[in-house]
């Protein structure tokens, strides 16, 4: 059967910089439950697909910050030690919800009989109801932006054990679970997550996508050395961890800004940066192609942490782009912006644009997969563990109704969304080439983290659907650098100021409740200019200080602070963060402002920090 075109996964991996920066609520505690429950199972999943013949191609990007954090030492130490305690979670549910006294020994207690009964179910529910709403309110003062501690002591004595099967069958399964994962980490990935990935790139199934180094709105960074520093710092961690220079970025945000006028000239596009640094493609949301209303994330009515924007802000500011005759069923050159409106110059770099339909089925809240009622509820957790125990059960019902979870269930609803997905994919395909004579693209877009964190069956589907595709003689499955490799786009198209953010622009980045953050950012830049002017030739120790420095700036921009913010989810976190690194920054410049640079306190901030080692101030140079 004749190919009616190309399909492509493009999956973003983020989180914020979070080594040494807090473990419960906020912090590390992020790394290792994305590890856990998305890194870890996709990359077994992927192997597994490998190992079986079958021809899959993926795109997955991984942004420079999180692959630092992925290949620290300490960060997976500490993960290992997260896994421990989970799988200890686990068993002392399994005993709890047999009925039994979680003290003690819980392995020998698990070998013992557990089938024992409840002396007083009345007193047992009083307890787990008291658990669970401390739990609850724990969570809502977190989400509000608030850093609550862990309810050690909730009630004026302990749960008493209950007997309730199916939740130790529950148990059990996570206790199984989490072991996979620990083993997988150790025996099949050796302890390298980085590692793993890369091989997967080196033996052709992947591609993994580079970002800017920190996660920066770049649209509004003040300085294009900033720009130049984010990617180039975000390719020379590429170099280092994957071996080969990167080809294809991701947007952070999905933010562009093309050229525009100010009072020293021209500030050219974002297009023009990536050029410079040898990048042929970044990918970016279907309003910036087409024009018309934002859909997807813009939106806000999505599963996970852009879902938070709708709820705190009553009418965020939705942006109309005008629409025009563009398609995201092909990937155009991206304007030289900087030659003006009418150019027919490009800059050598190509865009694609996020597929609306297929986006929607996984993204949206209300009408995607993910909302299944029988899918697992995300927000509702054991007050015993933590582990969670539930399914979606209904639309927008009450988290004191939901009912307990059925993995079997859930898989047989993965069976059948996947083969869903996969018909909308091809049937896409073939009416664009019966409509148009051509072969088409449908690229989808996701955050990485969307599959077995947030929507916990999401790896499970993500296998399935590429069995599906791989064995569709009318599909191509292809990596982004291969897709512009083989069909180059045939035309020019200009692309406006955008993101996937609330309302399709900066809104989530720049708001009532964030906008103070940027003018000290933008004081920083410029004062980071001047220092690479007046230290042309450092000492060792001005050059560590010079370094330790650049690193906070990277680190003060990442779009993490704004944006957590304006979620609400970690707000005083996000805040502390964000003037953490700037005091950071400050204290380290006015040290050789003093003409005393002081290299035991950049010392201990790379202690703190220790990300982008082969960091150069000088590339914060100002060009004229």
């Amino acid at each position: 059967m004749e190919s009616n075109g190309t399909f492509m996964f493009v999956l973003h991996s983020h989180l914020p910089y979070a080594r040494l920066a807090g473990r419960w609520p906020h912090g590390e505690e992020w790394i290792h439950e994305a590890a856990s429950e998305t890194y870890v199972p996709l990359l077994e999943t992927l192997y597994d697909l490998a190992e079986e013949g079958v021809k899959f191609k993926l795109n997955i990007g991984i942004t420079p910050v999180l692959t630092e954090q992925l290949a620290d030492p300490l960060i997976l130490e500490h993960f290992d030690q997260y896994l421990d305690d989970r799988i200890a979670a686990a068993k002392r549910d399994m005993l709890f919800f047999s009925g039994r006294s979680v003290d003690g020994d819980l392995d020998a207690a698990l070998k013992m009989d557990t089938r024992l009964h409840v002396t007083d179910e009345e007193q047992t529910g009083l307890e787990a109801r008291a658990v669970t709403e401390a739990w609850a309110a724990v969570e809502a003062e977190a989400n509000a932006g608030g850093n609550p501690q862990p309810p050690y002591i909730v009630t004026t004595y302990e749960p008493v054990p209950t007997a309730e099967p199916h939740l130790r069958y529950l148990a059990e399964w996570y206790k199984v679970h989490y072991e996979n994962v620990k083993r997988a980490f150790h025996t099949r990935f050796n302890g390298d997550i980085i590692g793993a990935f890369k091989r997967l790139q080196d033996d052709g199934y992947i591609e993994i996508v580079t970002s800017a180094a920190t996660h920066p709105y770049m649209p509004l960074l003040g300085r294009d050395s900033s720009l130049r520093a984010q990617i180039q710092t975000g390719v020379a961690s590429y170099l280092k961890h994957y071996g080969r220079p990167p080809t294809s970025f991701w947007l952070p945000e999905c933010a562009y800004r093309p050229a525009y006028f100010t009072r020293d000239g021209v500030r050219v596009g974002l297009e023009q940066h990536l050029s410079e640094y040898d990048i042929r493609v970044f990918f970016t949301e279907t309003h910036t192609i087409t024009g018309g209303q934002p859909v997807g994330v813009a939106t806000g009515e999505v599963v996970g942490p852009y879902g938070q924007i709708r709820r705190r802000y009553v009418v965020p500011n939705m942006h109309e782009f005008p629409k025009r005759d563009a398609t995201t069923f092909q990937a155009y050159y991206v304007s030289d912006t900087a030659a003006g409106d009418n150019a027919l110059s490009h800059s050598g770099v190509a865009v694609i644009g996020r597929n609306a339909q297929t986006g929607q089925q996984v993204w949206s809240s209300t009408s995607g997969y993910p909302g299944d009622f029988d899918y697992r509820e995300f927000h509702k957790k054991a007050g015993t563990s933590g582990l969670k125990y539930w399914r979606v059960t209904g639309a927008k019902l009450d988290l004191a109704f939901k009912d307990y979870y059925h993995p079997d269930w859930a898989a047989y609803k993965v069976e059948q969304h996947a083969e869903h997905f996969a018909h909308l994919v091809s049937d896409q395909l073939r009416e664009h080439k019966t409509k148009t004579g051509e072969t088409g693209l449908v690229m989808s877009s996701y955050d990485t983290e969307l599959f077995g964190h947030w929507w916990y069956e999401g790896v499970l589907w993500l296998e399935r659907v590429l069995r599906h595709l791989a064995n569709d003689p009318s599909v191509d499955l292809k990596t982004a650098n291969e897709y512009i490799t083989e069909t180059p786009p045939k035309q020019v198209l200009h692309i406006p100021e955008s993101s996937w953010g609330a309302g399709g622009n900066h809104f989530t980045w720049n708001n009532t409740d964030n906008r103070w953050m940027w003018a000290p950012l933008h004081e920083a830049e410029i004062r980071l200019e001047g220092l690479v002017i007046r230290y042309p030739t450092p000492t060792e120790d001005e050059r560590f200080v010079l370094n330790q420095i650049a690193r906070e700036a990277l680190l003060l921009q990442s779009s993490d602070w704004p944006f957590l913010v304006t979620t609400g989810q970690a707000r005083d976190y996000a805040i502390q963060r964000f003037n953490q690194h700037l005091e950071r920054f400050t204290k380290l410049a006015d040290s050789l402002d003093r003409r005393r640079p002081d290299r035991a306190l950049a010392e201990q901030y790379w202690e703190l920090d220790k990300a982008f080692y082969d960091i150069d101030y000088r590339w914060f140079r100002a060009r004229s």
